[in-house]
């Protein structure tokens, strides 16, 4: 898989971004309502890839830096968002890939964790987090107290 970082309202993106809020709306009746702004995926405070096989955008993810600490996010953590492969195009360890490029970019930026929300819902997101390393952690941000919301983190 070609991995290209793209901005957060790029074409290819905003495609893959529809698809993953559908996803939400098929599994929850809604999509993730968490506030984004497209310039907090531009680095350096924050980075959007896109991943292609023969030039066809099949995966995509992002983060967001947290400069100040909003417990329970520290400053210096990487907010994980939009982490989503075509259905197409899974089982072939898309998603893991796409994983490790945005963990090693967000090291690379000089984050020091990884956080992310997720969905009780997507019991194969939760699976590749876990297996990965990811462990919970308090919720935040609009689905704190979520029953159906978990939260999880990773030190880089």
């Amino acid at each position: 898989m070609d991995i290209r970082t793209v901005p957060f309202d790029h074409p290819d993106a905003v495609k893959l971004i529809e698809a993953v809020q559908q996803e939400y709306v098929t599994r929850y009746g809604d999509p993730d309502l968490t506030p984004t702004d497209p310039a907090e995926f531009t680095p350096p405070s924050g980075l959007f890839l896109v991943g292609y096989l023969d030039d066809v955008p099949v995966a995509c993810g992002g983060w967001r830096a947290h400069d100040e600490a909003d417990p329970p996010l520290r400053a210096g953590d990487a907010e994980m968002k939009r982490l989503y492969v075509v259905p197409a195009m899974r089982g072939h360890g898309l998603a893991r890939t796409m994983l490790a490029a945005l963990e090693r970019s967000a090291v690379e930026a000089g984050r020091t964790r990884i956080v992310l929300e997720t969905g009780q819902k997507q019991p194969e997101a939760i699976a590749l987090y876990r297996s990965s390393g990811y462990e919970e952690m308090p919720g935040f941000g609009i689905y704190a107290g979520d029953p159906l919301s978990l939260c999880l983190c990773k030190p880089l």
